[in-house]
């Protein structure tokens, strides 16, 4: 089944279309959506319809920021019920925890995921929707509205380490630069926000400790979301140790809390095993970073795991079937004839 999305997430999407210029209707009609709907906050809607209606519209429009600027006019009551109950919480990690556990409350396509290593935490933010979709304007707009949350916690004057894109930077940044100022990258190895771990701790400005047994009231009313399965964690895991050169199965087990053999089993009731799991992510880096010319091949190499490039080239050559270099120049030079901005 694919995914779904509430019309709340385009909240102001009409204004915005009024404001460079396009006729949000028309748009809207053109993917499917119904231009009512956007009176119902609650009704649900194709999430890839949603994803390709802001990239139409940033088409029509001219405007590479379009997703960015929606973000802008966000709020936290876009959420709907939860945004009752994240208010309420503590702190931003407990904040943070219930958003990240009921995403599927609003967006069923929406990916976050909150790590912590050395001092830094990271929101990791995607979109799952089951088939390829143009979703850059979507990523801002989740991105940017994950950023304005953060603020409504700790202030209007914090600032992450890195708000960061795997997409190539617009001709024009300068939206960019004002809302995340000079914390921005382009071509990043992941999509999301970088911001200190102690943050995590801060005291939520927005909450007051009198609603608090109300918002749990709602928050259990709430259907939880489907546990994640160990593949999912596993493939999670690989994704942050392999750059580390400490990804191995002893390695995730650990970090699992279980031992090798039940890692084993546990992917083969997913039909997988770990290297096969490995391999995947392994592909799907290379796939964002080979084509990225602000890495050398060797860094790539290392990012992918590989403790020498001539490993690196011999698995990429039996996946791709040509060397890391050739695969580089054909991608930069369909990129470059495609015109893609």
């Amino acid at each position: 089944m694919k995914p779904l999305a509430r019309y709340a997430s385009l909240n102001r999407y009409i204004e915005l279309c009024q404001s460079v210029g396009v006729d949000a209707a028309a748009l809207m009609r053109e993917v499917g959506l119904n231009p009512a709907g956007l009176s119902v906050q609650d009704q649900w809607a194709s999430a890839a319809a949603i994803v390709r209606l802001l990239a139409n519209s940033a088409a029509a429009s001219g405007r590479d920021d379009f997703g960015l600027r929606l973000a802008e006019l966000r709020r936290l009551s876009n959420l709907g019920p939860l945004s009752l109950v994240i208010r309420e919480e503590p702190d931003v990690r407990s904040a943070l925890e219930v958003l990240i556990r009921y995403e599927h409350t609003y967006n069923e396509a929406l990916r976050i995921r909150l790590t912590e290593a050395s001092g830094l935490a990271t929101l990791r933010i995607g979109l799952d929707l089951g088939e390829t979709v143009d979703s850059r304007q979507s990523i801002e707009l989740a991105v940017g509205a994950t950023h304005q949350i953060l603020r409504g916690f700790l202030g209007s004057r914090w600032q992450p380490v890195t708000v960061g894109f795997t997409h190539p930077a617009p001709a024009d940044t300068s939206t960019y630069r004002r809302i995340f100022g000079n914390t921005v990258e382009f071509e990043y190895e992941t999509t999301g926000i970088v911001f200190y771990a102690n943050d995590l701790n801060a005291p939520n400005q927005l909450s007051d400790e009198l609603l608090r047994p109300y918002a749990r009231q709602l928050l259990d009313a709430l259907p939880a979301s489907t546990e994640t399965t160990a593949l999912d964690r596993t493939r999670e895991l690989i994704e942050v140790l392999l750059p580390t050169g400490r990804c191995s199965v002893e390695q995730v087990a650990r970090s699992l809390g279980v031992d090798r053999r039940t890692v084993h089993r546990q992917l083969a009731a997913s039909g997988e095993t770990f290297t096969s799991v490995l391999n995947s992510v392994r592909i799907s880096f290379a796939e964002r970073f080979v084509t990225n010319p602000r890495y050398s091949l060797t860094e790539v190499a290392l990012l992918l795991g590989f403790s020498t490039p001539g490993s690196f080239t011999r698995w990429f050559r039996s996946q791709f079937d040509q060397t890391p270099s050739e695969w580089r120049a054909v991608q930069i030079g369909f990129r470059e004839g495609s015109g893609t901005r």
